[in-house]
């Protein structure tokens, strides 16, 4: 096995890798999206109704990010070791927001306090999306390593392409949030989210646009080849277009479906467009996927113990919980 030549094995946790941060990006991305939206109104019944359209299924979809954590720390160690070390404060900050979110979320149901509470939970989705985006973007820009260790600083995240990319995180992220209420809900919400969703898109292509031409700016300090080497990979970024343009008709012809839809087709394109554009990195552009996999014999262990069982599991639950609560929100989703 060389550098560039990974196992069976090894590919098999990176799609699981990659299976699962797609999962979490979809199914929490909305939620941390209707999070992003409560805090664009100060509507009372608005916001109750926001919060029964995710309550069946918030904590479940950050199962998924466990998944991420936990496989990666036994699959791939050393590209853990390395992305803590570079992204130490943006993980820091996304487990205090997410832990602060989910205490708000419980905790403004018992009417004490519950301003203070809406506040924190508005507050803790926009951190916790900022900085899942100023690490992709980081990730872009490339993450320097020396003899296996991160040997940057801990601020280097903090730079141009960073901050859009968690800028447009957080655009995305509440223009999902907008599609998944048009989606669940019936009007006055219904009507209130459709009428953001031309507004986020638009923004969302705005701050994409800045994020290319920022991302070509700072091409001299990329190794890594930006679709050059793979002509086939801009297929992806056309389907993107393809799916800004549904989410538009979509909200221009009221389908309720349409605008959630489409947005989760653009997250897919925009997933499968940075892994066209890291292979065959973990991380960018300093450690390949064979050089960073455990050994055969541990990635053997996890596949006849996580990869048959818990994983399916994992799986089957979440898709059980959509499925029961499928449809327009119902009175009982409140509690």
């Amino acid at each position: 096995m060389s550098a560039t030549d990974p196992s069976a094995l090894a590919l098999f946790w990176l799609a699981v890798i990659g299976l699962a941060i797609l999962a979490y990006v979809v199914l929490d991305g909305f939620d941390l999206g209707v999070g992003i939206l409560f805090g664009a109104t100060k509507d009372a019944a608005l916001r109750d109704e926001m919060i029964a359209s995710i309550s069946p299924f918030w904590d479940g979809n950050e199962t998924w990010l466990i998944v991420v954590g936990a496989t990666l720390f036994a699959a791939f160690p050393a590209v853990y070791a390395v992305f803590l070390g570079a992204f130490y404060i943006p993980v820091l900050l996304l487990l205090l927001a997410l832990i602060f979110r989910g205490v708000a979320f419980e905790f403004r149901a018992r009417g004490t306090a519950q301003g203070f509470w809406d506040r924190s939970f508005a507050v803790g989705s926009l951190v916790a999306a900022f900085v899942q985006g100023a690490a992709v973007g980081a990730m872009i820009r490339g993450i320097p390593v020396v003899n296996g260790q991160f040997s940057g600083g801990s601020f280097d995240w903090v730079a141009g392409l960073p901050l859009l990319c968690g800028i447009g995180l957080v655009l995305a992220y509440a223009l999902l949030g907008a599609g998944w209420l048009v989606l669940k809900s019936e009007d006055p919400l219904r009507s209130w989210a459709r009428s953001r969703v031309p507004v986020l898109a638009g923004a969302v292509v705005a701050v994409l646009c800045a994020a290319v031409v920022v991302a070509f700016i700072d091409r001299a300090r990329m190794t890594g080849s930006l679709f050059l080497d793979r002509s086939w990979g801009f297929v992806f970024p056309f389907i993107s277009i393809i799916a800004i343009v549904g989410i538009f008709a979509g909200a221009r012809r009221r389908h309720d479906s349409w605008p959630f839809a489409m947005t989760v087709l653009l997250f897919v394109a925009a997933f499968l467009s940075l892994a066209v554009m890291f292979w065959p990195y973990m991380i960018p552009y300093s450690v390949t996927v064979a050089a960073a996999a455990a050994p055969e014999a541990s990635l053997s262990f996890l596949f006849w113990g996580a990869g048959l069982f818990v994983l399916p599991v994992i799986g089957a639950y979440t898709a059980v919980v959509y499925w029961m609560f499928r449809g327009k929100q119902r009175k009982g989703y409140t509690r």
